[in-house]
């Protein structure tokens, strides 16, 4: 047993940046591009209309994103390796194929975002910078180890603070923005129900879930220190002590993040009857008659940052599901050939998303059904996560406390109750 207390997760004598990781790196990408956009779409439509649910949204993700890490840390496995080893196979079937396409849409409505936010910046071909910034994202996962790669993605997440620096300088009412929030202007339409869903969607997604999973278990390399606290109980203390403070900074500086978007938008765009945004680079050169040219190029700024932290979250999301639901090796810290399903998934992600910006698909559909796919595929993905995580036989003596339990399913609820209502309200 001395073997348990050689590492500790939050090492003594580091600083509170060093002990941030995968709850952090999970956080920042769910603000990617394709979030942006839809925060900025429902910001103009709806202006302080739905700033209440991301209120609603942070105890939930901070709920559900801790229990898919601490899935990861305890059991040593990625959330499709430990439902299949646990369920029917046709469950982690379904659910890689409902993933990997609301992931590939994604990619392809980033990659897209990216190109043309650059080229609002410097001018030039959008599409080739969209394949550039693809292409290079790749490389970097398939040749750099996780490693190393982990620090550059953390460093990627303080892009998101162009949007904190948006709001900074355009004129806010605050005493409006507090009463939107405590009396939300709810509006029963289906419209209004689809925007709720698909801001849900891209803020509680699928591939968040794995991805933070997984990175638990890259964490645990050779060398670490680190192993399954399943058992090694004596790590236990700091190692889950560690992924609560990670992961609700994390999820905090998400919804902070998303919180001034939506407010961006509905400040500026809404405010001026600029209503009907289609893409984040739309929303970008909006801002530049209405705010002026240092938030139209920090808005733009920022979708190119954090398009580069999403990429890799979003294709090694797609790439460990796939693996772990068909029982095949998976880690960005392998070489190619020890891992060539791994990376044949995680190319072939890349090279679609980017190819589906050559076909005459319409991006705004794209990325915004892209969430509504997400918020409906969460569901069920996530009643398995709470299932598997109340289970000794999966997570031993560390199955979750009554509070993420309790939050757990709230999220799951929350996010079945606004697929049902989307359905509902369906063409009315």
């Amino acid at each position: 047993m001395a073997e348990d207390i050689l590492v500790r997760d939050s090492k003594s004598g580091t600083s509170f940046w060093q002990n941030l990781s995968a709850g952090l790196i999970t956080g920042a990408a769910d603000d990617d591009p394709s979030g942006i956009a839809t925060y900025s779409q429902v910001g103009a439509a709806f202006g302080y209309g739905m700033l209440w649910c991301i209120l609603l949204t942070m105890p939930l993700m901070i709920a559900i994103q801790a229990i898919s890490a601490g899935i990861g840390r305890v059991t040593g496995y990625g959330l499709m390796d430990g439902i299949r080893k646990y369920y029917p196979n046709s469950l982690a079937y379904g659910l890689v194929v409902s993933i990997a396409v609301a992931n590939v849409i994604n990619l392809a409505a980033d990659v897209g975002a990216m190109g043309a936010a650059l080229k609002l910046l410097i001018g030039g071909p959008a599409l080739a910078y969209a394949a550039g910034f693809a292409v290079l994202s790749l490389l970097l996962q398939m040749f750099i180890p996780f490693s190393r790669y982990s620090p550059i993605l953390k460093l990627l997440t303080l892009s998101l603070l162009a949007y904190v620096a948006t709001v900074l300088i355009i004129h806010v009412s605050w005493i409006a923005v507090l009463k939107s929030i405590f009396v939300p202007p709810i509006v029963w339409n289906s419209k209004y129900a689809v925007g709720i869903v698909a801001l849900l969607g891209t803020t509680i997604s699928p591939y968040l879930f794995c991805w933070q999973a997984s990175q638990e278990v890259e964490e645990m390399r050779p060398g670490s220190g680190r192993k399954p606290l399943k058992w090694t109980p004596l790590q236990a203390p700091g190692a889950l002590r560690r992924i609560g403070i990670d992961t609700s900074v994390g999820m905090i500086f998400s919804n902070v993040i998303a919180f001034f978007i939506i407010l961006t938008a509905a400040v500026v765009l809404h405010a001026h009857g600029k209503t009907d945004i289609q893409t984040s680079s739309d929303a970008a050169e909006a801002l530049r008659p209405l705010a002026g040219k240092l938030a139209f190029a920090l808005f733009a700024a920022g979708i190119v940052g954090t398009g580069l932290l999403a990429l890799p979250v979003l294709a090694g999301a797609t790439a460990y599901a796939a693996s772990g639901a068909f029982g095949q090796r998976g880690s960005l810290q392998h070489k190619l050939y020890q891992a060539k399903f791994f990376y044949g998934v995680l190319i072939v992600a890349s090279i679609a998303g980017m190819a589906l910006n050559l076909t005459s698909l319409d991006p705004v559909k794209a990325l915004y059904w892209s969430a509504v796919i997400n918020g409906v595929v969460a569901v069920p993905l996530m009643v398995v996560m709470m299932l598997m995580s109340s289970r000794a036989k999966v997570m031993g003596q560390f199955t979750i406390p009554w509070v993420l339990k309790i939050f757990g399913w709230l999220a799951t609820l929350a996010m079945a109750a606004a697929a049902i209502v989307m359905f509902v309200t369906w063409g009315k």
